[in-house]
């Protein structure tokens, strides 16, 4: 059974960090091809799971999908401002939990409701990717539109958190929209390149080898829905990563990235996203 912790653009995302600390104390592991694939059927049975949803009529997002007294007590909390999270994980056709050998998949769900938004500001903001750095910051430490195609955009991210250890983590990611009407979209992001940086931004800074590393973030996806209505609009963040397990002896080093990282990064891009939008909407109402 996958063994699923407390979770990443979006993106997200991740650095850790402790001043007398640094990422190369602790022990680098290789990604085995048995932990890709694992990962990626993981993945593709979510998203047949995702494709489903976003196809019933009425019940566009996540939240829609819960039973009646759940859904009145989320909605709730995100009108109150709050955001709403919840730990997921993906099951095969029989019920039975999946294997992730040598690695940990963390799943997470986040939601906010976003007051007098439109969802042309929300999808204006979030695709505005060279300023990502400004809005996401501090886990986004640069960001960078690489290419655009329609709905479709290659971007980059420099991203850092600290806890315990200091990572930082050069990504590229492939973003497609798919709008489907004037009050609903929805996005895939997929990290298509993960590479740990040792001495950051510091004499001598450079790559590890992709895949050979201390494995605190080997893949990332991030799936986005965006719907207009109650006079704002909702945005819901799904997000699937994947890292190594944890191996006895480096627990305190490690578990506090794995295990607390991918939520609280979740929790900041909802966060950051809503207020972001929020300061639109207060200066388009002031003018």
């Amino acid at each position: 059974m996958f063994k699923l912790r407390s979770y990443t653009p979006l993106a997200v995302v991740l650095l850790l960090g402790m001043h007398s600390l640094q990422s190369t104390d602790v022990m680098a592991v290789d990604l085995e091809p048995k932990t890709v694939e694992a990962f990626n059927h993981y993945v593709q049975v979510t998203e047949a799971r995702i494709d489903k949803e976003v196809m019933r009529p009425g019940a566009f997002l996540y939240l829609e999908g819960l039973p009646e007294s759940q859904r009145s007590q989320v909605h709730a909390t995100v009108h109150k401002g709050e955001i709403y999270m919840e730990p997921l994980e993906t099951r095969d056709s029989s019920g039975s939990g999946l294997e992730a050998p040598d690695g940990m998949i963390h799943h997470w769900i986040g939601a906010v409701f976003i007051p007098d938004a439109t969802l042309r500001q929300v999808l204006e903001l979030v695709q505005n990717y060279d300023h990502h750095q400004d809005i996401y910051k501090p886990e986004v430490v640069r960001s960078r539109l690489l290419h655009r195609d329609g709905n479709d955009f290659q971007i980059f991210y420099r991203l850092r958190e600290k806890k315990v250890i200091t990572v930082t983590l050069n990504t590229n990611h492939d973003v497609q929209y798919f709008p489907i009407d004037a009050t609903h979209c929805r996005s895939r992001s997929v990290a298509t390149r993960i590479a740990e940086v040792a001495n950051a931004d510091g004499p001598g800074e450079q790559e590890k080898p992709v895949g050979h590393d201390e494995g605190f973030l080997w893949r990332m996806n991030s799936y986005w829905r965006f719907e207009e209505q109650d006079g704002g609009v909702y945005v819901e963040v799904e997000s699937v990563s994947l890292t190594r397990d944890i191996p006895m002896g480096l627990g305190w080093i490690i578990k506090p990235f794995v295990t607390s990282i991918p939520r609280e990064s979740l929790l900041m891009t909802l966060g950051s996203t809503r207020s972001a939008v929020e300061a639109i909407t207060h200066t388009t109402a002031r003018q």
